[in-house]
């Protein structure tokens, strides 16, 4: 199965359709007056597909077993044909459009065994996938090419040579795939003079975006909030919560970050976790959603 321990629970929503052709109008009739010998054929092919929606993962190998929050199964009958809807809801980490499709397949399929005896002409006409919402799909990053981004990784160890930055490069690696072009990359000392006046510089050359990775922690050289706080003008604290909390569902120590989110003018200022697996996630966490913020600024839709 695909890894989907970096994603984060969202609604998922997915709606499934399939269609029974039936050999004649007399079919859909006995239906409608459950006359068929098999039994309420509407009813006993929904409690069929509400099992299959929930079994999914046991019949299709590489589906992540999941919660299923809700399902409903409807119907439209026409002269000579069955038409069924599977509506699939789940948060999750992952889509539900398997989950609705298998149990509208299975809700054909009982159709078709229950209609049989009596309509030697009936057939399963499509099995397909209508509409599915939910998870980073649909918070498309549109934006990220016409943002001026910069990359500041505080260090004294890497600013001294002593080591190689990777999480800094991490970042810049993951911004590069959200489109941005070029963004700026620094690796300056773990000081609150020198962490200033690099923001304050950044800032004022027009950096839409300023992630600073490093200094986070509570190691007595961790200064990035202490140098970061006199100058943020307005504070996204959710940005920081969401990080944390995303952080801590994978590791302990998550609680302990002092990450933080703010404007200093019309840049948004992002300070990370130093380590590369906590940038990583960091990033993971909050993008491509976080960009949204920058459409609210250009007046954008909300």
């Amino acid at each position: 199965m695909i890894d989907i321990t970096h994603k984060s629970n969202t609604y998922r929503i997915a709606k499934a359709g399939a269609l029974v052709q039936t050999g004649s109008a007399a079919t859909i009739l006995a239906v409608k007056e459950k006359r068929v010998p098999k039994g309420d054929v509407l009813e006993m092919s929904k409690t069929a597909g509400l099992f299959a929606v929930k079994r999914t993962a046991d019949m299709i190998p590489d589906c992540h077993p999941m919660p299923i929050e809700y399902t409903h199964i409807s119907y439209e009958l026409g002269e000579n044909f069955i038409q069924i809807w599977v509506e699939v809801a789940s948060i999750y980490k992952t889509g539900v459009e398997v989950e609705a499709m298998h149990g509208a397949s299975v809700v054909a399929l009982t159709i078709y065994d229950m209609l049989k005896p009596i309509d030697k002409e009936i057939e399963i006409k499509s099995i397909k996938l209508l509409e599915k919402k939910g998870g980073k799909s649909d918070y498309k990053n549109d934006i990220g090419s016409s943002l001026k981004a910069s990359v500041v990784v505080c260090s004294d160890s890497i600013s001294a040579g002593k080591k190689t930055d990777k999480a800094g490069l991490a970042i810049m690696t993951k911004l590069e795939n959200m489109q941005f072009e070029n963004p700026g990359y620094f690796i300056i000392a773990d000081q609150i003079e020198g962490i200033r006046n690099t923001v304050k510089a950044l800032c004022n050359e027009g950096t839409d975006l300023l992630i600073i990775t490093g200094g986070t922690g509570l190691s007595p050289t961790d200064v990035t909030p202490e140098a970061l706080k006199p100058l943020i003008e307005r504070e996204v604290p959710g940005i920081a919560e969401v990080i944390r909390n995303y952080g801590q569902q994978r590791m302990p120590y998550a609680m302990l970050s002092r990450s933080m989110c703010g404007f200093i003018g019309n840049t948004l200022v992002l300070a990370l976790p130093g380590s590369t697996r906590g940038a990583e996630e960091s990033m993971d966490a909050v993008f491509p959603a976080l960009l949204h913020i920058f459409k609210m600024a250009r007046g954008g839709s909300h």
